[in-house]
């Protein structure tokens, strides 16, 4: 982008909306991330509550609820680990393409973008023909016992159908808002989710299917909305071409896909590796309905954190094309809004947790020995909840700006480095016990939060004098 046309812009940056075309280096810097976090936040809460609507109306099954809780929670690893793969391309090819649209280069935009598609497909068809190849010995690894193990066998084996249609779905989404198409990625996405919400009830209750109705409702709805992010990609509303010759594979595309990409890769991955741990500590400690309780505490944690994750990604884009178009200053003033939103959000979140925690567990099962031992470990894992928001500025702000390497470092060091050695150790201390599981998600937040944001805050500051 030539000098006059950046100072141009930059004298500019303060009026007007984001245009249509994506370009974030017009506009304010808030408007510019609302407009796609708004949207993205209301898609995404959709999406998740058309997965949680599986754990909420199973844990209403007569008799069956403990049971049924204890099979998603032995599947959300496997889930989390196809999550992984889908990052891997999806968060690697956003920010690259958004890059290259900033230095005007929409040609190689396109083939980024088709790039990553192809990529999602092919992992798709893998891990799906592995995963049932497989699926009797990954679901003792992740905790499973010989009462627990037919039920999270019944609901794998549906779940698995969906597996290219959610990572062709879930992945190419954000391809949608890169182009300045947020409402309409936001629109199908709550399209999916308002089927499953619907399926979900006729599957379970009234067809009888009990834990397979459930997954089966969920394949339903990831093939609606993969069918209709394809037609938009297809369509001439699009403002990148999506055609054949764009989803070639290229190893040196890939190769920078995946670098950026790794570090979702690494976040994700390492959720069903905690997962695992949890459930192999929990099943030692207290039984398969510890692992229950687990089950809807990560719920709870995945449904109140998904608006700071949707306004840190929402972040990201702005990030990257301000970065490819060498405008530091916005870059600077993106960091400082989503810092200030999430962390506030955040704390106002954890208040209501600690005020109101049976309203909460009560969303997602009504069996008084759950609630009661849920409300004592609710006040434990949630507790510094805001911290997180520390570390997801920093990690979205490593992967705007391309910086693969320290993305992937502070995924592990949270995770692999804190939260497992913490929940296989803790238990044996201090006659912790399970108590001491379910802290190891505090302790972690705190420390990974802390030292992650403030890395990367030395990290901006260096980019900020440097472009001077």
């Amino acid at each position: 982008m030539a000098i006059g046309q950046i100072k141009e812009e930059q004298m500019h940056a303060a009026q007007g909306r984001p245009d249509r075309q994506g370009n974030f280096a017009k506009g304010k810097i808030p408007r510019l991330i609302l407009s796609i976090a708004v949207p993205t936040t209301v898609a995404q809460l959709t999406q998740l509550l058309y997965s949680l609507a599986d754990r909420v109306y199973l844990g209403h099954l007569h008799d069956l609820s403990t049971a049924a809780l204890t099979a998603i929670g032995l599947c959300l690893p496997l889930i989390a680990i196809i999550l992984a793969f889908c990052n891997l391309f999806s968060a690697g090819g956003m920010p690259l393409c958004s890059m290259a649209r900033g230095r005007g280069n929409d040609e190689e935009a396109a083939l980024l973008q088709g790039n990553t598609c192809a990529l999602l497909l092919w992992s798709g068809l893998a891990i799906m023909l592995l995963s049932y190849a497989a699926m009797r010995p990954l679901l003792y690894l992740f905790g499973a016992s010989d009462q627990s193990y037919p039920y999270a066998r019944e609901y794998l084996e549906i779940y698995l159908l969906g597996t290219v249609f959610a990572q062709l779905g879930t992945g190419m989404m954000p391809f949608i808002s890169v182009q300045g198409r947020a409402s309409r990625a936001m629109l199908y996405v709550i399209s999916g989710a308002v089927l499953n919400i619907i399926l979900d009830p006729i599957f379970i209750f009234y067809l009888d299917l009990g834990i397979r109705g459930a997954a089966l409702a969920s394949v339903i709805a990831q093939l609606v909305v993969c069918l209709l992010v394809l037609h938009f990609l297809l369509s001439k509303a699009a403002v990148l071409p999506f055609a054949r010759r764009h989803l070639k594979l290229n190893w040196k595309r890939s190769r920078r896909i995946m670098g950026l990409g790794s570090a979702g890769f690494v976040m994700s991955s390492t959720n069903g590796v905690v997962q695992i741990a949890c459930n192999l500590t929990l099943r030692s400690f207290g039984g398969d309905a510890l692992i229950g309780i687990m089950t809807v505490l990560m719920s709870v944690r995945d449904l109140i954190f998904e608006p700071t994750k949707c306004l840190t990604h929402s972040a990201q884009p702005v990030i990257a094309y301000n970065y490819g178009a060498g405008i530091r200053p916005r870059i600077y003033e993106a960091v400082r809004f989503m810092t200030w939103v999430t962390v506030l959000y955040l704390g106002a979140a954890w208040l209501l947790i600690f005020l109101f925690p049976e309203y909460i567990l009560r969303l997602f099962n009504a069996d008084g020995h759950i609630l009661e031992a849920g409300v004592h470990a609710l006040h434990i894992y949630f507790f510094g909840f805001f911290f997180m928001a520390f570390h997801s500025c920093g990690q979205s702000t490593f992967v705007g700006l391309g910086m693969s390497k320290k993305a992937i470092f502070f995924a592990l060091f949270r995770k692999i480095l804190i939260v497992v050695p913490l929940t296989l150790l803790l238990p044996h201390c201090f006659g912790l016990g399970s108590d001491g599981v379910f802290l190891a998600e505090p302790i972690s937040n705190v420390l990974s939060g802390i030292v992650c944001f403030g890395v990367m805050w030395l990290t901006l500051k260096h980019l900020t004098v440097k472009s001077r």
